[in-house]
């Protein structure tokens, strides 16, 4: 397998920093969160671009995603398809494969949610095929388990766009890690890997510290799957620092695997 790391675990780190701390922990990916709050997202100059990109590229380390916060299925259709516009031109400026792209249909009849995904998602699956990029929906709000996701994206059949499974959220609901994959599996680009120490307390610790099902996770997946472990000390600042966390989280992975 392949392994990355989120940049919410290291929030506004510098890109340099970064790059030499995948290089150094024996990461070949990073997901970049994209936020004003961080060095890259939708806003940078097209020069700004392409300097990220060569840092990583000198490096040999690859742009997994851009992490963004579209939410697909909310109501307001100009902004949401203008932001998932931006977000996919900043991949592609990137040489990012990926796009993270959220639900967000919570305050909304399942039905209409959806259908408003999937619409959304349709219309920017082409624009993705262009690019060159994947839009990826993660499990995640109000489509949590892979059964959510995957009623959004059967109706879409576009090869550019697909899930991210996100271990924590379908666990929390209850799916069983089989039945996530059963259900994502046509869709799946990658998976989001992570460990808290309850249901109830969702701070980021060290993997396999933890009450996730990790091992029963990474049994359904190929060896061809990228891991990311998204670490989300950006929300839990009291969470220990990622960056002494990351070397002996790999190998627990690759043990696991």
């Amino acid at each position: 397998m392949r392994y990355a790391f989120s940049t919410l675990g290291v929030p506004g780190m510098p890109i340099p920093d970064v790059v030499r701390l995948a290089a150094d922990t024996g990461y070949q990916g990073v997901e970049l969160r994209a936020h004003p709050e961080e060095p890259v997202h939708p806003g940078i100059s097209v020069r700004e671009r392409a300097v990220v990109a060569g840092e990583f590229e000198r490096a040999g380390v690859e742009i997994l995603t851009v992490c963004g916060y579209a939410r697909v299925a909310a109501a307001d259709d100009e902004r949401v398809g203008e932001e998932i516009d931006e977000l996919l031109r900043l991949a592609r400026d990137l040489g990012a494969p990926y796009v993270r792209v959220f639900p967000g249909g919570g305050d909304q009849d399942p039905a209409v949610a959806d259908a408003t995904a999937a619409r959304r998602l349709g219309a920017a699956a082409e624009t993705a095929a262009g690019l060159g990029v994947r839009i990826l929906l993660e499990t995640h709000d109000s489509h949590r388990t892979g059964a959510a996701v995957s009623r959004v994206l059967g109706p879409v059949g576009h090869k550019h766009a697909g899930a991210l499974w996100d271990v924590l959220h379908p666990w929390l609901a209850g799916e069983e890690p089989a039945t996530t994959h059963a259900a994502l599996a046509p869709f799946l680009g990658y998976v989001q890997v992570k460990d808290v120490a309850s249901a109830a307390d969702h701070t980021p610790i060290a993997l396999g510290t933890g009450v996730l099902p990790l091992a029963e996770c990474l049994a359904t997946l190929t060896e061809e799957t990228w891991l990311c472990w998204e670490y989300e000390k950006r929300w839990y600042p009291q969470a220990a620092e990622l960056p002494r966390l990351l070397a002996p989280g790999r190998e627990y992975l690759e043990n696991l695997a």
